[in-house]
Parts: C-alpha cells; sequence; structure tokens
C-alpha cells in the first residue's frame, strides 16, 4: 500500500503537468491555425475582390451594350432590311454575351440569373417585334417598333440588371 502512495505521489502531479501543457499547447496551436487560416483568407479576399468588382464593371457594360436603344443605333445602316437588323441584332447579343461568359465565376449565382434572363428578355423583345414587321420592310419599321415594346414593357431588363448589379456590388464598400 505504502508503494502504491509512492507512485500515486510521484504519478498524478506528473499527470496533472502533462495535462495542463496538453492542453496549453493544443489551444495555442489552434489558436495560430485559425490566425493563419484568417490571414489567408484575408490575402485571398484582397486578390479576389478587384477581380470581382471587374466582373460586375464588365457585366454593366455587356448589359448596357445589348439595351435595345444602344443595339439599334450601333447596328442600323442605311437601306438594311427588317430581317437583316433582326440578324444582327441576335448576333450581336450573342457574341457579347459569349465575350463575357467567364465573368460568371465571379459573381453570385443570383446575379448571373438575372443577366442571363436581362438577355433573353432583350432577344424577345427583338423576335416579338421582327414578328409584327414584315422581313423586307425597312429596318427603321423594325427598330421603331422594337424601342415601342421595350417602352411598353415599363422598365428596361437590363436596366433592371444594371440596378440589381449595382446593389450587389455595393457590398464590397
Amino acid at each position: 500500500m505504502e508503494a502504491l502512495f509512492e507512485v500515486l505521489k510521484y504519478t498524478l502531479p506528473s499527470l496533472v503537468v502533462f495535462a495542463t501543457a496538453y492542453f496549453l499547447i493544443k489551444s495555442h496551436l489552434e489558436a495560430e491555425e485559425r490566425k493563419r487560416v484568417l490571414e489567408y483568407k484575408s490575402k485571398n479576399q484582397n486578390l479576389i475582390t478587384p477581380i470581382r468588382l471587374q466582373a460586375y464593371e464588365r457585366l454593366s457594360l455587356f448589359l448596357e451594350r445589348i439595351s435595345p436603344n444602344s443595339l439599334i443605333f450601333r447596328v442600323q445602316i442605311p437601306n438594311m432590311k427588317a430581317a437583316d437588323l433582326q440578324k444582327e441584332l441576335l448576333g450581336l447579343i450573342r457574341v457579347e454575351f459569349e465575350h463575357n461568359l467567364s465573368q460568371q465565376i465571379y459573381i453570385t449565382k443570383e446575379a448571373w440569373q438575372v443577366i442571363k434572363s436581362a438577355k433573353e428578355q432583350v432577344i424577345k423583345i427583338i423576335n416579338s417585334s421582327a414578328d409584327k414587321v414584315d422581313a423586307n420592310a425597312p429596318a427603321l419599321l423594325l427598330s421603331k417598333t422594337i424601342l415601342e415594346n421595350t417602352i411598353k414593357a415599363g422598365a428596361s431588363p437590363t436596366d433592371i440588371a444594371i440596378e440589381f448589379i449595382k446593389k450587389e456590388a455595393s457590398t464590397f464598400f
């Protein structure tokens, strides 16, 4: 019994010191790991934020470029037929969209859906306007119909999408 007491007399304090040291070292290492992770995230955020803002900027420009007003004034030329104008407008929208497709990586899923929806609505306005105009009619008539349909729709789909993007991008400031 005395031998057990002697062993416990030396072992018990050693175990207490070991447990204390173990938990102190463990908590210190966990704190250091959290600090490294926060540092990494902070550096990563400093690199990604400008890229994300640039993506929002490029997509805003895309939306401005595919707005019916902008498209018509850039594409329409004298003596152009309505069918040719429709083809050019849709082709330009496709090219602009494909050029900015990679920007979806840097924005939220909701923002990308709003942008795609705006693009589809602009295409729908162009196609529905083209259905109301003879294909061989002057392009000016199709232009007028597109602009009238855009005005009738209320807020332009591209304007709505741009406002959404502005609101989302403002969270970085």
